[in-house]
């Protein structure tokens, strides 16, 4: 189908988010990628079947923490056990990632390819995601460290962005550039210009390199966290934990994508949505009369209510002369909140851990 193999393709999903934005629905012990938001299939699970008709589960691959490593390994029964990879504790992206790959060559060729993507993205059109990720297995069999960028469609200013440089090739259809720059979450107005210019993409956190590529770039870059993912992977399962603890937090874009040498982007327009908060629910999800968006089993009864997003674990919600809000009721806790407000949604989460109110969190 893609004139490609992929018989040395190996896929990770980053599964180790709280999703804090979400609750009272996500919650420390079933983050958001765990929840069925959309459907019947949790997110996690959706990814995964986004991703199967490129590789085995043999091949696939979760990256997360001892909390949420029994409940992926119940939703995910196709997947091997011994292919839950469980960290310690957070230490961001990078030791993460390179973590799995250290773990992975161990097993295979270095020049296999990793892909990594994450589980808790909404993603309309899966068939050019996985035109994409096959691209940019193809070109990172040439060498490079390989992004997949999305193709913007308003200034968001929670986004990384990624601006292109020449063209180099063309893959499956899709052009491939080389990366000029990474810029994190801009102002506005810049996030404005970079839209308006064509050049930048979203970094949604996607990444194709073989095994040799990406770690000889933990090497050059980040000598002291290779040296102990090293050291993880060849001694006794009981130093791994103090090991782990030594390392210093990093991401993968500022550890190394931000530094490495050679690396290209793949833009795709693929109807991605990262689900980072109630308002962005609302934005993919089928609208009822009057604009309203009801999820959940329970029952909402509107008079004079638009726009709003309404969320009911069983119990009747009644509302009156409500716009752009926001009402998620579950078994313990019930949040109300204006639309234009839902990223702010984090922070309450912060002043319900501040007040000792863990038991909700």
């Amino acid at each position: 189908m893609y004139e490609i193999d992929l018989n040395d393709v190996h896929i990770a999903i980053l599964a180790g988010g709280s999703g804090t934005r979400l609750w009272p629905r996500s919650r420390r012990k079933r983050p958001k990628q765990l929840l069925n938001l959309f459907g019947q299939r949790t997110m996690i699970q959706q990814t995964a079947d986004r991703l199967l008709p490129l590789v085995p589960p043999e091949r696939i691959y979760v990256l997360t923490g001892p909390a949420h490593a029994e409940a992926i390994a119940e939703q995910l029964p196709e997947i091997p056990r011994e292919n839950i990879f469980v960290e310690p504790s957070p230490k961001g992206t990078a030791p993460c990632l390179g973590l799995a790959a250290a773990r992975l060559r161990r097993e295979n060729s270095g020049q296999s390819v990793m892909i990594s993507v994450h589980a808790d993205h909404v993603i309309a059109d899966e068939e050019s995601f996985r035109r994409a990720l096959v691209a940019a297995t193809a070109t990172a069999r040439k060498g490079y460290l390989v992004t997949v960028g999305i193709v913007p469609t308003y200034p968001a200013t929670g986004f990384g962005y990624i601006e292109r440089g020449k063209l180099l090739a063309q893959e499956q259809g899709l052009d491939v550039y080389q990366v000029e720059r990474f810029t994190e979450k801009p102002p506005l107005e810049q996030a404005r210009e970079f839209v308006e210019s064509g050049r930048f993409y979203w970094n949604a956190g996607y990444f194709a390199w073989t095994l040799d590529n990406i770690l000889d770039e933990f090497q050059r870059l980040l000598p002291e966290v290779y040296a102990r993912l090293d050291a993880m992977v060849t001694t006794n399962a009981l130093d791994h934990e103090h090991i782990w603890g030594q390392i210093d937090p990093v991401t993968i874009d500022v550890g190394i994508m931000e530094q490495a040498r050679n690396v290209a982007v793949v833009p795709c327009d693929m109807g991605w949505n990262d689900v980072g908060s109630w308002a962005a629910i609302y934005e993919i999800s089928a609208q009822e009369k009057g604009g309203n968006v009801l999820l959940g089993g329970g029952t909402h009864v509107g008079l004079d209510t638009s726009s709003s997003l309404v969320y009911s674990d069983g119990r009747l919600i009644a509302t009156i002369g409500l716009k752009d809000m926001i009402i998620i009721d579950t078994e313990d806790a019930l949040l109300v909140v204006p639309k234009e407000r839902a990223q702010e949604v984090n922070a309450l989460v912060k002043e319900l851990h501040a007040r000792g109110l863990v038991k909700y969190l």
